[in-house]
Formats: structure tokens, sequence, C-alpha cells
């Protein structure tokens, strides 16, 4: 189903492609434009009532997109260490572990998918640090450390709503 909030989505895979030109300020207005889209998808088809399966994957996944092309880019360029790439994108780590978790302990059936209060920190920060890669800028190893901890915090959150999720 293509709608409005839908196509806002996809828009962020070719904004991904504008971190191949090494422009700082094209990467930033590619950066802004993402978490413009990011934040008015999700509220344009609740508002539209036009929240589908396909937005509700796609939403999350060019978000990824996103954001892996940005760092893999800003790694190949050596503006960003294989460590703090890695630490970035922990909260999605410790997405995959609560999901090999869930099917361990035979409680898949009862897995939460939504977003979660630390995983909207956690993509706003990442934005963040973005911005002042795109410029420069270095980050204390403090920085990468809040994004582990915010990983932890994500997988904690999950295991707590699963606790309370009703089986289908």
């Amino acid at each position: 189903m293509f709608t409005v909030s839908n196509s806002l989505s996809f828009a962020r895979i070719p904004l991904a492609f504008v971190f191949m030109l090494e422009n700082p300020y094209l990467r930033f207005v590619a950066v802004i434009l993402a978490m413009v889209t990011d934040s008015i998808d999700g509220y344009l088809a609740r508002r539209n009532h036009a929240v589908s399966r396909l937005g509700i994957f796609l939403d999350p996944l060019t978000d990824k997109f996103f954001v892996y092309f940005a760092l893999a880019v800003l790694f190949s360029e050596g503006k960003l260490a294989l460590w703090q790439m890695i630490s970035m994108v922990s909260r999605d780590i410790c997405l995959c572990l609560y999901g090999f978790w869930m099917v361990l302990m035979g409680r898949w059936h009862r897995m939460v998918i939504q977003s979660v209060r630390w995983g909207k920190v956690t993509t706003a920060l990442q934005f963040v640090v973005l911005f002042g890669l795109i410029f420069g800028v270095s980050f204390s190893w403090v920085t990468f450390g809040i994004f582990m901890m915010m990983g932890v915090l994500v997988f904690w959150e999950l295991l707590k709503l699963s606790k309370r999720a009703v089986p289908i």
C-alpha cells in the first residue's frame, strides 16, 4: 500500500546515497530530511488512518538503512572507528538478542514488536552524532558507551513489555 507516509519512509533510501558525496552541507541536509521524514511519517499514517503492515516495517527498516549506510561511508572515510560504529548500532544488536532470547525461551509468541522509548532516544542520538561526524567533531568514548547502555535499556524495556503481552 503506497501512502504519503510510506512514500516519506521510502524517501530515506535515496537520502542515504547523498553520503557518497563528500560535501558536508549536502550530508547535513540529508540528515535533516531523514529526521523530518522519520518524525512525520508515522504521525501522518495515524492521522490519516493509513497505518499499514508495510508502513510498520518500512519505517524502521528505512531508518536503519539510512543510518547504517551513513555510518558505513563515514567508517570507510576513517571518520569512525569500527568499535564506535558497532556501539552506535548496539540497540539493533540488542533487538536481535531479544528476538533470539524469546525464541530460545519458547516465548516468541509473546514477542513485542513496537517502538520503545529508549529506541527513540537512540535514534535521536544517532542523528546528533551523525551531525557532528559530518563536520569533523570527535566524540569521547562516553558517547559511545551511552549507545551501548541504551541498547541494554531497549532489551530490558522489551522484556518488560513481553511479560505483559497477551499471547495471540
